[in-house]
């Protein structure tokens, strides 16, 4: 939100931050809007999430993400429109998945697909996936051989339906965490999830 908080939000941001407000989720994600970052665009709205394991399956890993939402009605040459997603999520693996070679290409044709499966509209997309190992000592040796995988992502929705924005991020989060898609046609990673501590 901007500096003067007198000032009203353009209709634009309001209706998005009620689409987003008014997105569905699948039972296992828990969704709550959280203070928005400041000094990046006149106007923000931010989520954070977590993945939880339902009763059937008390041996899934746990995810965890941020999903923000940022408006400037002059429209950012970078963005090529008045709005920017800039999204997180990170789930812990384990070590025989985290060395899959092919692992980031797997976690981004995962957004890509929950981004057009949800008839999500977006342009300039961008991102990240980085894996990262960890071996416990000591009172944590029962630990040895985590991994972990962040994906960092952003793009710019175009056209109306934000909703299906936020929840093609989280359908993301729920497959990192390995949990089975919604969606025909995308594969899950074969290798059981590592327990979060």
């Amino acid at each position: 939100m901007p500096d003067t908080p007198d000032v009203q939000p353009p209709a634009a941001f309001i209706a998005a931050v009620e689409a987003l407000r008014a997105a569905s989720h699948r039972s296992e994600l828990s969704l709550a809007e959280i203070p928005a970052p400041g000094g990046i665009a006149p106007w923000s709205v931010a989520f954070s999430a977590d993945v939880h394991a339902s009763a059937h399956e008390g041996d899934s890993s746990l995810g965890t993400g941020r999903f923000v939402l940022f408006h400037d009605p002059e429209e950012p040459d970078a963005w090529g429109g008045p709005f920017r997603v800039v999204c997180y999520a990170q789930a812990p693996l384990e070590a025989e998945i985290g060395v899959d070679p092919f692992l980031a290409d797997v976690a981004w044709s995962w957004l890509v697909d929950a981004l057009d499966s949800g008839g999500a509209d977006y342009t300039s997309a961008s991102g990240t996936a980085t894996t990262t190992m960890s071996t416990g000592y000591g009172e944590l040796a029962a630990n040895r051989d985590v991994a972990q995988l962040e994906l960092r992502a952003s793009w710019s929705p175009s056209g109306l339906g934000l909703a299906s924005h936020v929840e093609a991020w989280g359908e993301l989060l729920c497959m990192l965490a390995g949990l089975p898609p919604t969606a025909e046609g995308v594969s899950l990673l074969s290798a059981r999830r590592a327990g979060r501590e």
